[in-house]
C-alpha cells in the first residue's frame, strides 16, 4: 500500500482547526488582492486630490468631508487610502516572501553543508554566528545604511538577516537525519552524497524547513514595516504599510484612521502567519513544541 504524502495529510489536519483555517483563508485573499492590484484597487495609489483630503470613510458618512467613491477615506494629501493599502499589501508581501525566499535557500544550502560535512561545520557555523551577534533589525538598518534607502535594499538586508535562523535550524535537523539507519544504508549502497542530501535529507527536513518559512516570513513583514517606518525601507510616495503609518503620525489626532487601518493590516496578517506556522509545527514537527 501505498505511503501518503505527509504534507497532504498535514493539510488535512491543518483544516480540522478553526482558527488556522481562517488564517490561512485570509492569508489566501490577501495574496489574490495584491496579485491583481490593478484590477481591484479603485485609485492609483499616487493620485493626489488636495479638494479631498482627510475624507473620512464609510464609518462616518454624515461628515461634510465624506466622499462616497473613498471607502476608507483618503490621507492629507487626497489618495486614496483603500487604493494605497492594497497596493502596499504588495510592497509588504512582496518582500516577505522575496526576503523568506532568498534567505530560505541560502540558509538550507548552508544549514545541509554544515550538518552533513563535518569540515564545513565549524566555519559555516561560525560565519552564521557573526550575523547573529547582530540584533536582527540592527544589521538590517547598517546594511540599508551601506547600500542606500530602496526597496531592493531594504529586501537584500531582510535575506541577509534571515539566512543564519534557516541555516542553524536546518544544521540541527540534518545532523539529527543523517544518523537515522536509513540514511546509513543508503550510503552503504553507493548512493553520492548529492542524492542523499538533496533527495533523502532535504526531503525529510522539508517539515521543519515549511514551518520556519512561515514563521520568517512574518518576521519579514515586520522588518519591511519597520525599516519603512523609520525612513530606510521603501521610500515614498512608495505606499507600504509601514510607510503608510509613519507618514500618517503628523496627522494621527485629525484621521487616526490613517494609522490604525495600516498597523491593523500588518497586525492580522502577522498574526495570521504565525498562528499558521505555529499549527504547522505542531503538525509536522511535535519535537519542536516548547
Amino acid at each position: 500500500m501505498e505511503r501518503e504524502n505527509p504534507l497532504k495529510v498535514a493539510f488535512r489536519k491543518l483544516f480540522k482547526n478553526k482558527m488556522a483555517t481562517v488564517c490561512f483563508f485570509i492569508l489566501v485573499v490577501e495574496f489574490i488582492v495584491v496579485i491583481f492590484a490593478q484590477q481591484i484597487a479603485p485609485f492609483d495609489p499616487e493620485d493626489v486630490d488636495v479638494i479631498h483630503r482627510l475624507a473620512p470613510g464609510f464609518w462616518d458618512p454624515s461628515n461634510p468631508l465624506y466622499v462616497s467613491t473613498h471607502l476608507l477615506g483618503t490621507d492629507y494629501l487626497g489618495r486614496d487610502l483603500l487604493s494605497r493599502l492594497i497596493y502596499g499589501g504588495r510592497v509588504s508581501l512582496g518582500v516577505g516572501v522575496i526576503s523568506t525566499s532568498v534567505g530560505l535557500f541560502f540558509g538550507v544550502i548552508f544549514g545541509m553543508l554544515a550538518g552533513y560535512y563535518k569540515k564545513l561545520d565549524n566555519p559555516i557555523m561560525r560565519f552564521m554566528d557573526l550575523l547573529f551577534t547582530f540584533p536582527g533589525i540592527l544589521l538590517a538598518l547598517l546594511i540599508v545604511a551601506m547600500l542606500g534607502v530602496s526597496t531592493r535594499n531594504a529586501t537584500i538586508a531582510i535575506s541577509i538577516w534571515s539566512i543564519p535562523s534557516f541555516a542553524r535550524m536546518v544544521r540541527g535537523k540534518v545532523l539529527q537525519i543523517k544518523e537515522e539507519d536509513y540514511i546509513m544504508s543508503i550510503r552503504s549502497l553507493g548512493a553520492k552524497d548529492s542524492r542523499i542530501l538533496f533527495v533523502h535529507v532535504l526531503n525529510n527536513a522539508l517539515p521543519v524547513i515549511i514551518v520556519i518559512a512561515t514563521m520568517r516570513m512574518a518576521s519579514s513583514i515586520m522588518s519591511i514595516a519597520t525599516l519603512s517606518y523609520l525612513g530606510l525601507g521603501c521610500p515614498p510616495p512608495t505606499p507600504e504599510w509601514g510607510g503608510m503609518i509613519s507618514t500618517a503620525k503628523e496627522v494621527i489626532y485629525q484621521a487616526p484612521y490613517l494609522i490604525i487601518i495600516p498597523g491593523l493590516a500588518v497586525m492580522i496578517t502577522v498574526i495570521c502567519l504565525n498562528i499558521l506556522g505555529d499549527k504547522l509545527r505542531d503538525i509536522l514537527d511535535p519535537s519542536l513544541k516548547d
